[in-house]
C-alpha cells in the first residue's frame, strides 16, 4: 500500500504510525511536511513552503483561513509534481488543522482522504471561556476561524480524533464519521522502575520513593496550569521541608497570549511568590531528553497535571504509564481518563490550597495510593497502549483505502460502549482518609471556560476579571484587531 502523510511538523502525531507502515512488507511511504524537520525511518520526506504570508490587509478573522488556503497551494504543488513523477498514493493521512490537505483531493481523484481531527473551537464550555467570558470580537473571531475546519470536515472521507472530549467538539453532523483512537504510549518504555534515579543539575540525587513532586508541560503557561501549581508549590514547600519539587517545560507559549510585560510566566510567577519558594527544593530542568523525561516521572511521587478543557497532553498518559499518582484538574479532558480515587485523584484547577492538599494526601499515604498508582497505569494499558492504538490505526487507513467506511460508524459504537462498562465496572480501591480538599472547601466550579488565544491571564488574581472596555468587533474595513 502507498501512503501519503502530511503535517507541518513531520512526524507530530504520525510519529509511531508513519515508520510503523514503511516497515510493512509492501508499503511505500511519502511525507510532506515544512522544512528543516525530523525524517522517520523508512519514510521519503518532501518539503513545503507556502509561496508567502498571509497579507498584511487581511481581516484578523480571516487569517487563519488565508493562511490555510497558501499552506495547500503550497503542498498541492508538490504533489503535482509527485503525480507527475507517477506517484498514486491508495490512501493519504493528514493532519487538517493547517489547510494543508484541502486540495490533494483535486491533485489525485479517486484517492481517499483520512483526516486527522485535533480540535475544533467553541466559544463555550472549553478553553475559550474558562475564566473570562469573551467578548463579542472573540466569539465573532473564533466563530469564523471555524470555517477552515468545517472546509476540513468536508473535503476528508473519513477522520480521526484521539479523545472522545476531542471528538464532542466538532459538530454533531460530522461525528458519525470520525473514529476515536488515540496516538498511542509506549508502555514498554514508560514503566515504573523502583530503582530510578534522576541527577539533577545542581547535583542532587533523587530516587523513587522520596517526597518528589513533578510537573511537566511544553511550555510553563497558564492553559496547563502553570499559575495555581505554583502557587501550590509554594504551600507545600512551606509544610514539607523535605519535598522536592521538579518541573520540565520551557518558558515559550504554546496556547494562549505570553505575558504582556516582555517576561515569562516563570519570571512572574518567582516574582509574586518571592521568598514563599525555595530554590533549593524547586527544580526548572527546562526541556529535557525522553529518557531524562522518563526517569522524571519514575521517581515521582505525586505528578500534578492541570490542563483547561483543551486538548489533553500525551504527558498525563505517559505518567499514568509510569505507575504516577496523577493529581489532575477536573476538567473534562482529564475526567475522561481519570476517575476520582480509582486511578488518580482530581482537583480544582483554580485551587492551590486544594493541589497542595491534594499532594499531601497523596504523599502521607503512600501504602494507600498503590492501588491508584497500579489503575492508572492498567488504565493506559487497556486504552491507549502503542501497540494496540496502531493496529487500530492501521486497520482504519486500510478501510478507508478500501472505501469500507459503511461499518466503521457501528463498529466504533460498539466499542465505545463497551469501553463506557468497563470503566464504569473498575473497582475502586479502598481509600481509608478523608480527602483534605473536598469539593465544597475549594470551591469547584460547573464553569469550563478559558482564555483565548489573545486573552491574557493576569498573575494576581484567581480568576479573570474581564475588561468591557474597547470596540465590540473588529471593523470589515481594516486588517481586525486580535
Amino acid at each position: 500500500m502507498k501512503v501519503l502523510f502530511v503535517h507541518p511538523n513531520c512526524p507530530g502525531q504520525f510519529k509511531h504510525l508513519a515508520p510503523r507502515l514503511a516497515a510493512l512488507p509492501g508499503h511505500q511511504v511519502m511525507f510532506i511536511t515544512r522544512s528543516g524537520k525530523p525524517k522517520p525511518a523508512g519514510v521519503t520526506t518532501l518539503e513545503y513552503t507556502p509561496a508567502r504570508a498571509p497579507g498584511s490587509g487581511t481581516h484578523a478573522y480571516l487569517r487563519l483561513m488565508e493562511a490555510g488556503v497558501l499552506n495547500g497551494q503550497a503542498v498541492a504543488r508538490v504533489a503535482v509534481r509527485l503525480r507527475d513523477q507517477g506517484f498514486r498514493p491508495d490512501v493519504i493521512v493528514a493532519h487538517m488543522g493547517w489547510g494543508e490537505a484541502l486540495y490533494l483531493k483535486t491533485v489525485w481523484p479517486g484517492v481517499r482522504l483520512l483526516g486527522y481531527f485535533e480540535w475544533y473551537y467553541r466559544t463555550q464550555g472549553c478553553d475559550v471561556d474558562f475564566d473570562h467570558t469573551p467578548s463579542m470580537d472573540d466569539i465573532s473571531r473564533i466563530g469564523t476561524r471555524n470555517g477552515l475546519h468545517l472546509l476540513n470536515l468536508e473535503t476528508a472521507d473519513w477522520g480521526l480524533t484521539p479523545t472522545r472530549w476531542q471528538l464532542h467538539q466538532h459538530p454533531a453532523a460530522f461525528r458519525r464519521k470520525l473514529s476515536v483512537i488515540h496516538d498511542g504510549i509506549d508502555t514498554d518504555r514508560l514503566r515504573p522502575d523502583p530503582q530510578a534515579r534522576l541527577s539533577l543539575p545542581s547535583g542532587l540525587e533523587l530516587k523513587a520513593g522520596d517526597e518528589v513532586v513533578t510537573y511537566v508541560a511544553r511550555n510553563l503557561e497558564p492553559y496547563r496550569g502553570f499559575i495555581p501549581f505554583m502557587r501550590a508549590a509554594a504551600l507545600i514547600q512551606a509544610r514539607r521541608p523535605r519535598a522536592q519539587i521538579v518541573v520540565v517545560g520551557a518558558d515559550g507559549t504554546s496556547y494562549g497570549r505570553a505575558p504582556a510585560n516582555g517576561q515569562t510566566y516563570r519570571q512572574q510567577m518567582l516574582g509574586e511568590l518571592g521568598e514563599r519558594l525555595d530554590p533549593t527544593r524547586i527544580h526548572f530542568l527546562g526541556r529535557i531528553g525522553y529518557d531524562d523525561f522518563c526517569r522524571v516521572l519514575q521517581v515521582s511521587a505525586a505528578h500534578v497535571y492541570l490542563t483547561y478543557p483543551f486538548v489533553l497532553s500525551w504527558s498525563m498518559l505517559e505518567a499514568m504509564a509510569c505507575g504516577c499518582l496523577v493529581i489532575g484538574s477536573r476538567t473534562p479532558p482529564v475526567q475522561e481518563v481519570i476517575q476520582d480515587s480509582r486511578n488518580g485523584l482530581l482537583v480544582d484547577f483554580f485551587s492551590a490550597p486544594a493541589i497542595a492538599a491534594r499532594v499531601d494526601e497523596a504523599l502521607d499515604h503512600p501504602s494507600a495510593m498503590a492501588p491508584l498508582r497500579e489503575a492508572a497505569r492498567q488504565t493506559v494499558l487497556d486504552r491507549y497502549s502503542l501497540m494496540q492504538c496502531l493496529q487500530q490505526q492501521i486497520q482504519l487507513i486500510s478501510a478507508v483505502a478500501r472505501g469500507d467506511t459503511r461499518g466503521l460508524a457501528t463498529r466504533q459504537a460498539v466499542q465505545q460502549t463497551g469501553a463506557l462498562r468497563r470503566r464504569r465496572a473498575m473497582p475502586s480501591p479502598a481509600m481509608p482518609m478523608p480527602s483534605k480538599a473536598s469539593e465544597s472547601a475549594t470551591g469547584i466550579t460547573d464553569r469550563l471556560s478559558t482564555p483565548t488565544a489573545e486573552s491574557p491571564v493576569p498573575l494576581n488574581s484567581t480568576r479573570l476579571k474581564v475588561s468591557e472596555t474597547g470596540p465590540a468587533l473588529a471593523s470589515e474595513k481594516s486588517t481586525g484587531a486580535l
